[in-house]
């Protein structure tokens, strides 16, 4: 597999819409490509993320999508790894490692303090993947959320 991953931008929007909106259903949502490519382009134009993505001859393999944040501890950047997708048809062959390896990177070239992430309590596979590459599991802190 000859895989690139690239800081994706509008013109990468076809490969990105699909991949978006498969990782949505992952998380049991209403499947909506249309949706999704309106959401990503948004994001895009603003500046609000960004965007890498896996591709093998232009074909898009995977993606993850960081949003900017702050630690207020160190006042440096912190990013936020929202969103982490492989295809089924690419899982097991270095995408998400390859992914993450970039992101991290980006991180470090951007005075990040680091890079944090979320995932599902029984999502097996992802922590296996998080763990294979280095991230620790924080177990000092609580997550709290409040719907509005």
């Amino acid at each position: 597999m000859s895989l690139q991953v690239v800081h994706a931008g509008p013109e990468h929007l076809e490969a990105l819409a699909p991949l978006f909106d498969g990782y949505r259903q992952f998380y049991k949502q209403a499947s909506d490509v249309n949706a999704a490519r309106a959401f990503l382009g948004a994001r895009l134009q603003r500046e609000e993320s960004v965007i890498f993505l896996a591709l093998e001859s232009a074909r898009g393999l995977g993606f993850t999508q960081l949003y900017p944040s702050f630690s207020s501890v160190s006042m440096r950047r912190l990013w936020i790894l929202n969103d982490l997708f492989v295809s089924p048809e690419a899982r097991g062959k270095g995408v998400g490692e390859a992914l993450l390896a970039r992101a991290a990177e980006f991180a470090r070239d951007s005075g990040a303090v680091g890079l944090q992430l979320e995932t599902a309590t029984d999502n097996f596979p992802a922590q296996r993947l998080y763990e294979r590459c280095g991230w620790k599991r924080e177990t000092d802190f609580y997550t709290y959320v409040l719907e509005v």
